[in-house]
């Protein structure tokens, strides 16, 4: 437990200027499928209360994509979207797969698992993976292995959010001048 636990404090929101600054515990409150710690063979069961959602606070988005949001690419293939800060392309939706991964790496401990930003607009780690220092990817706000490349990302970011746009907004202007 203390381990899923662990990987969800590391996605939890709010932990640097660059990320949404709503708190959330991410507690996984487990329902089936584990009784004193451990998996019983049936289907796991949890659930993660968000506990500090405001839909009102992205009425702004109602006419823009969010960054770092999978808004555009599922209004695109599905022709509909969701701009108060749930739904599919939300990046709550990932704390699924954070509780998903902390319990298949502790299964199958032998395989490594290492995810980490590679690449915000057009800003790219253009080193090999296997040269990078993943024990690296927490140290920065943007979550990437390569100190260099990590502080022109956060750079990007942190230019695009002063100027009240988004780097997806930015890119589709650059592209059709």
């Amino acid at each position: 437990m203390d381990a899923i636990q662990h990987q969800l404090d590391r996605r939890r929101p709010g932990q640097s200027a660059i990320v949404t600054q709503r708190k959330e515990a991410d507690k996984v409150e487990f329902l089936s499928g584990i009784y004193q710690g451990k998996t019983i063979g049936t289907p796991i069961g949890f659930v993660i209360r968000n506990s500090d959602q405001k839909s009102q606070d992205y009425s702004h988005l109602e006419s823009a994509y969010r960054p770092s949001h999978a808004d555009y690419t599922y209004d695109a293939k599905y022709g509909i979207r969701d701009p108060r800060g749930g739904g599919r392309s939300s990046a709550r939706e990932t704390v699924c797969r954070v509780v998903g991964g902390s319990i298949a790496r502790q299964l199958i401990p032998e395989v490594q698992i290492n995810a980490f930003t590679s690449s915000v607009g057009d800003i790219f780690v253009e080193k090999p993976y296997q040269s990078l220092d993943f024990s690296l990817t927490d140290s920065n706000a943007v979550r990437c292995p390569d100190a260099e490349t990590a502080n022109k990302m956060e750079a990007l970011i942190r230019e695009v959010r002063k100027d009240g746009d988004t780097i997806l907004k930015r890119k589709v202007i650059l592209q059709a001048i």
